[in-house]
């Protein structure tokens, strides 16, 4: 086993380090905690992405921007120095597609665009989302495809995605097994054929925060990581 250096990757596109907007930083001292951390492990820069989801989480990007204004004021104060910038991670659902051309959406980068589908099953519009995204000239990121367990025993939906030019993110947990067996074999099918573009720590919490400090992985995986063209540094 082999110790991951997430310095390589430079750029987390990934977290919910916005205190008390989604279920990731409670408050403003777990958001700093969490900051430090990813400083700590190497990263230069977050891109922080609270979950907006109609029948749930509703945030906007006015809530997003103005929690992350008072975020980076204390990490400013605190002498953290990790640049935190704002997007969102999208539920792909029909009010989000309703907003595509018509209301502000986060991006980062490229007009990259974070979105996630439901973890019971995949929305029946997704298809139709993701090209609505590309016609607007967004270029859509599917965060976790790995852990969708609908597609675990199958991952022809996962290369028929990728046909459609839909960017792929692991999250780096998934390839210690924290979310179980089928979600780790899945991950290093992507990685061995080279799917994925982006690895995110997704970060929520102090206990994630740990699991990625002691991070150590197979020589082989690590190997097949370092072949990946990766997309993280130029963010």
């Amino acid at each position: 086993m082999v110790p991951f250096d997430f310095s390589l990757l430079v750029n987390d596109l990934h977290s919910h380090l916005i205190p008390g907007i989604d279920d990731g930083a409670k408050n403003m001292a777990d958001s700093l905690v969490l900051a430090k951390g990813l400083q700590e492990l190497g990263y230069k820069k977050a891109i922080t992405t609270p979950h907006i989801m109609s029948d749930y989480y509703r945030n906007t990007p006015e809530i997003i921007k103005s929690g992350l204004s008072d975020l980076n004021a204390e990490l400013t104060k605190e002498n953290i120095s990790l640049e935190v910038k704002p997007a969102a991670e999208y539920y792909i659902d029909f009010d989000f597609v309703n907003k595509i051309g018509k209301e502000e959406l986060l991006t980062f980068g490229d007009k990259y665009i974070l979105v996630e589908f439901s973890f019971i099953e995949p929305p029946k519009n997704f298809k139709e989302a993701f090209f609505e995204l590309q016609t607007n000239g967004y270029k859509p990121i599917l965060a976790h495809p790995e852990r969708y367990m609908y597609w675990n025993s199958n991952h022809d939906f996962l290369f028929e995605l990728k046909d459609r030019d839909v960017l792929f993110q692991t999250n780096i947990l998934s390839l210690r097994g924290n979310y179980g067996p089928g979600v780790l074999k899945t991950a290093e099918v992507l990685i061995k054929n080279k799917m994925v573009n982006f690895l995110g720590t997704d970060l929520h919490n102090e206990y994630q925060l740990n699991e990625l400090k002691q991070l150590h992985l197979p020589e082989g995986l690590i190997n097949n990581i370092n072949n990946l063209d990766l997309l993280n540094s130029i963010l």
